[in-house]
């Protein structure tokens, strides 16, 4: 009989040093505090498999829809960033806030598996119009447009998501509560601030090395070589004339 909660730290110190204690022996140490012990151990050894497995999938589809190596790599990194983000605000506030020992230890891995392939699919969705634009006036004007064109319908599907996962949240089942408020949090900072803004904005910084090295990136550079306008050109001179 344990003298400490079951689920508290100083619990799982104690199953530890029995287990050390009995050594490479039949005798096991059971109940709820070592179930729980193996169960969240299994569960950290999940998470650090299939995030990486994920992510590389994730990037070799990537790859192969965009013909590019520079953006999948970006995207991935913005979809992780605003996984990171929602799972620190999740976790501020349930154990700053609601007085809770913090986010549980089942959330991490569910929220990683859901937001990143909510945020791939937003991300997918802009990026195809995105070149599909650049492909007709450059760049620059590209960009801006498929943010434009594709905005509205991927802000309001982000914000019926996220008010779905939301209802979680009054769930009287505090793992349930904590998966709808982590998803809900994600989607939104994917919606508002990576999807409007950090995606477009880095796209525009790096310009045609956001595509390197695919059809798009080396279109520009024949283009020069042959002292022809550039797709970001092509626009203007038509005005012109």
């Amino acid at each position: 009989m344990l003298k400490n909660a079951p689920d508290s730290e100083a619990a799982k110190r104690t199953v530890d040093a029995l287990r050390d204690a009995v050594g490479p022996s039949d005798a096991l140490v059971g109940g709820t505090t070592a179930q729980t012990l193996d169960t969240q151990r299994a569960a950290d050894r999940d998470l650090r498999t299939v995030i990486p497995i994920v992510l590389l999938v994730v990037f070799a589809v990537l790859v192969w829809l965009l013909r590019a190596i520079v953006a999948p790599l970006l995207l991935l990194a913005t979809v992780v960033l605003s996984f990171l983000g929602a799972l620190g605000a999740s976790n501020l506030l349930f154990e700053h806030v609601l007085g809770y020992a913090g986010v549980d230890w089942s959330i991490p891995l569910m929220g990683f598996v859901f937001l990143v392939a909510l945020g791939i699919d937003y991300n997918i969705f802009l990026m195809h119009r995105v070149k599909e634009e650049i492909a007709r006036l450059g760049h620059k004007q590209g960009v801006l447009e498929g943010l434009t064109s594709t905005g509205g319908v991927i802000t309001s599907a982000g914000i019926v998501l996220a008010a779905t996962f939301a209802v979680f949240a009054g769930l009287p089942l505090v793992t349930m509560a904590q998966m709808g408020v982590l998803v809900g949090i994600g989607v939104l900072l994917d919606t508002f601030l990576v999807r409007t803004v950090l995606v477009p904005a880095l796209a525009l910084d790096l310009g045609r090395w956001f595509w390197w090295p695919g059809a798009l990136f080396k279109r520009r550079d024949r283009a020069e070589l042959h002292g022809q306008p550039t797709p970001e050109e092509e626009p203007a001179r038509a005005g012109v004339r």
